[in-house]
């Protein structure tokens, strides 16, 4: 079981490591051109892909819960028809956003602020980053489906990939053709597409026997088809909530002023940077709780539990040491603002005990998302975010200040760890999992 997980949390956590590597480059070839108008679009544009990309991260989760459990039972058709709807389904709202890609830059550019040509430039960078829409949504759908079969080397491989191409084809165009975010912009496109065609090309070569004539009666099958997308609603509804929590969180700290602002986003990078570790984990154990599931076998889907949360453990307590003994030096690294580093001092205790407080809400979600118990997922989410969260935060904010914001966070983590531990003795752990 360890070996299991290992092998499939490990190319996770590779995968996730490479995601911000690509921002950071596009940062520094747009920050070494002559005019900082540059960093602002591409910053801007980011950001709205980030934020609808985001948005439909259950394409993923949800070929992978659904994926993983068809395997488990070994049915080869539904293995096969779950990646045909999932690609089916990311390529419509693909086409829905490209055809609402002008009033949806219209909303975002109003809620976003930024001088004349910073938001000239970032329309320029969203008209073509928008082209690659289907190729994005379909790599979530392939992420998932191979999840879902057992291989996180793929998934590695095809993020490695199109991060590659996408870096060679930044300075290509950037340094080679003098182009500026409109290269950067196109980068992308041609490395998302490039991403997709080896997705489908690892299919046809290596999952042969999930080769099943397209029949889009079997694929709109009312059972199949309500599950599918009762999972994938469930999950978006409770990304929503976590996008609120987070919303609120850096709205309240741009309110608390410029340095906390600073303060809170520079401490945040960190909860992400153990994040990337906890979620390696995570994504085995949705792999293997949905296969142990699909065979139903309960008793390997409670070894899995059980290792799945050692591994947690061991990942959580390593991180609070790091960060409870080198803080000062992490935190250096990030920034050289005496201030700001003065100022973050006080709120350390927050981070270093951040990751063993949030393990468990990171193992349960990807054993949720393996037993698609994803009805579960979104009630506890909205439970946590609007009886838990907002309370906790308005009724000590006044008192604490920021340290209010964070004791709302941490509680807003601890109360998702323990809401999915009471279910999932009653919805997860038992042989019909809801």
């Amino acid at each position: 079981m360890n070996r299991q997980i290992v092998r499939l949390a490990l190319p996770n956590i590779v995968t996730n490591i490479t995601v911000p590597l690509l921002g950071i480059v596009d940062l520094a070839l747009m920050g070494h051109l002559d005019d900082p108008v540059y960093i602002g679009a591409i910053a801007l544009g980011s950001t709205i892909f980030n934020v609808i990309y985001s948005g439909f991260s259950f394409l993923r989760m949800g070929s992978s819960g659904m994926t993983s459990q068809a395997y488990g039972a070994d049915k080869r058709e539904e293995v096969s028809l779950v990646l045909q709807r999932s690609l089916l389904l990311g390529l419509a709202l693909a086409l829905a956003i490209i055809l609402l890609q002008y009033p949806i830059q219209w909303a975002a550019f109003k809620l976003l602020d930024g001088s004349h040509n910073v938001k000239l430039l970032a329309r320029q960078y969203f008209y073509i980053r928008i082209l690659a829409a289907p190729a994005t949504l379909g790599l979530y759908a392939f992420y998932g489906w191979y999840l879902g079969v057992q291989n996180a080397v793929i998934p590695m491989i095809l993020a490695i990939v199109v991060n590659v191409v996408n870096i060679a084809l930044n300075f290509l165009f950037v340094h080679g053709f003098g182009m500026t975010s409109d290269g950067v912009a196109w980068a992308s496109v041609i490395a998302q597409y490039s991403g997709l065609l080896l997705a489908g090309f690892f299919f046809l070569m290596r999952y042969k026997q999930y080769h099943i004539r397209f029949s889009f009666n079997r694929i709109v099958e009312t059972r199949a088809l309500k599950r599918f997308f009762g999972v994938n609603g469930d999950i978006f509804i409770r990304t929503i909530m976590l996008w609120f929590v987070l919303a609120f969180f850096t709205s309240r700290s741009a309110k608390a002023g410029n340095n906390i602002l600073a303060v809170n986003t520079l401490l945040f990078q960190l909860f992400y940077f153990f994040s990337y570790f906890a979620d390696g984990f995570a994504y085995a154990a949705e792999a293997l709780t949905g296969k142990a599931k699909g065979a139903h076998k309960l008793d390997e889907m409670k070894a899995v539990i059980k290792s799945v949360f050692r591994w947690g453990w061991v990942i959580a307590l390593s991180f609070t040491l790091i960060y409870g003994f080198g803080l000062n030096p992490i935190m250096k690294i990030l920034s050289d603002n005496q201030l700001i580093l003065s100022m973050a001092k006080p709120y350390y205790f927050w981070i270093i005990i951040m990751p063993l407080i949030s393990i468990a809400a990171f193992n349960w979600d990807g054993i949720f998302i393996g037993a698609t118990a994803s009805r579960a997922m979104r009630n506890i989410s909205i439970i946590v975010s609007l009886l838990v969260f907002l309370p906790a935060y308005y009724l000590t904010h006044t008192i604490w200040g920021n340290h209010g914001l964070w004791f709302a966070f941490d509680m807003f983590m601890i109360a998702r760890g323990i809401g999915m531990w009471f279910y999932a003795k009653r919805g997860v752990l038992q042989k019909e999992v809801v």
